[in-house]
């Protein structure tokens, strides 16, 4: 299992030193949440801050863009240290185009679902894609609460993508609790905001995460 603390519920004036906490924990990437305040009801931020992030970590940088006309803006979160950019695919209208735009920008590409979509949308699409990101919340906040219909929607990801190496990965409500199931399921990525950084201990959340999602489930 892999796990992805996501900066968004970091805090800002010392984002440096967090970066540097759950990177000595052993976290896998970085969930970095990119926002317009149109496409999600809130604004983040830009190209400049990850700039700076891609300055201070070797981890690689997950960026999530919950934006409108995210194929806009590839090469631009590519060129400023993006490893995988993640896009909705209910922001692009040409989602095949935008996937393999970012592979194109030297970029792992990424398609993110929303809670009500559902995951057939990707049928066309499976062999662009390195990573589906399910979102276990609606996008917009860090701190709400999982949605537990997300479960299923991984297992049907995990069926379609078959032998694929695509990663999957799911953001929202993420805890020690849930962590176990998501893994049987079929996800491969925990994205933790609240659960990592709104903790005393940030590294040591990030191995309680991996530690938990490796506890055996009994059917």
């Amino acid at each position: 299992m892999k796990i992805a603390p996501s900066i968004l519920s970091a805090d800002f004036a010392a984002l440096g030193e967090a970066i540097a906490r759950v990177e000595s924990a052993g976290a896998d990437l970085l969930h970095v949440d990119v926002m317009d305040g149109h496409f999600v009801p809130n604004l983040t931020i830009g190209p400049p801050v990850i700039e700076s992030i891609r300055k201070r970590t070797r981890l690689p940088l997950d960026v999530h863009l919950m934006i409108e006309e995210p194929e806009r803006w590839v090469e631009t979160y590519v060129q400023a240290g993006a490893d995988y950019v993640t896009v909705h695919v209910e922001a692009c209208a040409h989602l095949q185009r935008a996937l393999s735009s970012i592979r194109e920008a030297g970029a792992r590409s990424g398609a993110a679902l929303n809670p009500s979509t559902p995951p057939e949308v990707l049928q066309y699409v499976l062999d662009d894609l390195d990573l589906v990101l399910v979102m276990s919340v609606n996008p917009g906040f860090g701190g709400q609460s999982f949605i537990p219909t997300a479960y299923e929607k991984i297992r049907r990801v995990r069926q379609m993508l078959g032998p694929r190496e695509a990663l999957i990965s799911v953001d929202g409500g993420v805890q020690s609790d849930n962590a176990a199931r998501l893994a049987q399921a079929g996800a491969g990525v925990l994205v933790a905001g609240s659960s990592v950084f709104g903790t005393p201990d940030p590294g040591a959340a990030v191995a309680g995460l991996r530690s938990a999602s490796e506890v055996p489930i009994s059917a």
